[in-house]
């Protein structure tokens, strides 16, 4: 339990490196005024962050996932693997049950961490230097949310991330399996690598997929207020008002960033995780061939970082 900890970490970090600035761009797109909208597309948007913001606005509201990274990937890791465990087969069905039941818990954490990335990311919108900062970092954020809103306003947001996270991180699981299992990922394949980037990125392109239209909602309802006026009364209220106002288009705003942002988080996330723990169980298990195939052995190995938010 203590090396899959070490491990998604390790590769949780990787991937939050990688894919933050494409993030920021998601949410940017997700929420920006339709009326007044300040760009016009994914690689306008980053264009225009770069230009107006410098390359650190990309990184706006970072602190908060690298934060609660260790947190997630702790209870998602000991979760997964302990229902696992309690299912006793490795099957495809297990392992959507398995991730599905991991995602469903560490929403606790995900909920806040992503709700202040989401108003660290909106704030100085536009602004090379910000002349009025709401927050000055991810915990003063959730620190002045709690205060003024107490644990509901921590928890804005919840019921959406529940609804996106529980059957996201099942496909997650169930894709990586699928796919590992298919391209018979061995320890001895020269190919194994370039296999496990593969399985792990087209894995975070399914969840994202599967689930974006509920990302929306969960934005727009956790960036609301931060100019200091709400819009929205609830979920309902939310998809009632984008859809009147924007069409059926609205749950795929910002999709194209998301996915550019998905294949390279999760492919870099499982290939670092994969080679971390090989190395460091090498000495541990020598005779780890002689249980099940190595495809199959392979799974437990892989745990999984959010697909959602890093």
């Amino acid at each position: 339990m203590a090396l899959d900890f070490a491990a998604g970490c390790v590769g949780g970090a990787a991937g939050v490196l990688v894919g933050h600035p494409f993030d920021t761009v998601k949410v940017r797109l997700q929420v920006q005024n339709v009326d007044k909208p300040l760009y016009r597309g994914t690689f306008h948007c980053f264009q225009s962050i770069i230009r107006q913001e410098s390359a650190l606005g990309l990184y706006k509201g970072i602190g908060s996932p690298m934060m609660g990274l260790t947190f997630i990937n702790a209870i998602v890791f000991g979760v997964q693997g302990n229902t696992m465990r309690m299912l006793g087969r490795d099957t495809p069905l297990n392992q959507f049950l398995a991730g599905a039941s991991a995602g469903a818990i560490q929403c606790v954490i995900c909920c806040p961490m992503e709700l202040a990335k989401t108003r660290m990311q909106m704030q100085g919108t536009g602004e090379k230097k910000s002349k009025r900062k709401m927050y000055k970092n991810s915990l003063d954020c959730l620190v002045r949310i709690y205060r003024k809103e107490g644990i509901r306003g921590i928890n804005c947001g919840m019921v959406t991330t529940l609804v996106r996270e529980t059957p996201g991180f099942g496909v997650y699981f169930l894709t990586y399996d699928v796919l590992t299992r298919s391209l018979g990922c061995e320890p001895e394949d020269p190919y194994m690598i370039p296999k496990l980037l593969f399985a792990g990125g087209m894995s975070g392109i399914a969840s994202w997929i599967s689930t974006y239209p509920v990302d929306v909602i969960k934005s727009r309802l956790q960036a609301d207020g931060v100019g200091g006026v709400k819009h929205y009364n609830g979920i309902m209220d939310c998809v009632r008002k984008s859809v009147r106002k924007e069409g059926w288009r609205v749950f795929t705003r910002g999709l194209t960033s998301t996915l550019l942002r998905a294949f390279p988080v999760n492919a870099t996330t499982f290939a670092t995780v994969t080679l971390f723990l090989m190395y460091m169980r090498q000495g541990e298990e020598c005779s780890i061939q002689g249980s099940e195939p190595q495809s199959v052995q392979l799974q437990p190995l892989q745990p999984q970082t959010q697909p959602t938010s890093m």
